[in-house]
């Protein structure tokens, strides 16, 4: 009799639990929400660590390799406009080119050939909504970042994320 009564107990606070977080992911804000970026194109999860503080990591593959990047972002309500904030932070990037990147003319190469190891310093700001009564999160920002090694050079990625909250 223990027993179910403890499995009985247990499930009821997993249902608690889901719902708790459901409802959550339905209002306008939102814990953790994993998706899509475009520009150039990304897996996208975003988690806040506190209520203005959040940690979100992209995964892009392209035509020419991989790259993951990692930020650290301040977010700040806009007054006025519930479920809508800014958001500012620096962060890094690492990645791998599949073939040849960037041809740069002057010098006849690649900035970037096969199996070449790309690391740099990045930056973002932007807004990010979350919609009242669905679990859906979008945001839209500039992305600049510096790349360290073989050609140093300062470039801009960015675009528009669309998650699922939870």
């Amino acid at each position: 009799m223990k027993k179910w009564i403890m499995a009985a107990t247990l499930f009821m606070g997993i249902c608690l639990l889901k719902e708790g977080a459901y409802g959550q992911s339905m209002g306008s804000s939102y814990k953790t929400a994993l998706g899509v970026k475009f520009w150039p194109g990304a897996i996208t999860v975003k988690h806040f660590i506190a209520d203005n503080k959040a940690l979100e990591g992209l995964a892009y593959f392209w035509d020419h390799g991989f790259r993951f990047t990692g930020l650290y972002e301040f977010h700040g309500n806009i007054n006025g406009a519930p479920g809508l904030k800014w958001y500012a932070g620096p962060g890094f990037h690492m990645g791998t080119y599949s073939e040849g990147w960037y041809y740069h003319n002057n010098h006849d190469e690649y900035y970037y050939n096969s199996g070449d190891f790309s690391v740099g310093l990045d930056g973002v700001f932007g807004l990010d909504y979350k919609f009242k009564g669905a679990p859906i999160n979008m945001s839209l920002d500039i992305q600049p970042f510096l790349e360290i090694p073989h050609h140093t050079y300062m470039d801009v990625w960015g675009g528009l994320a669309v998650r699922y909250t939870f």
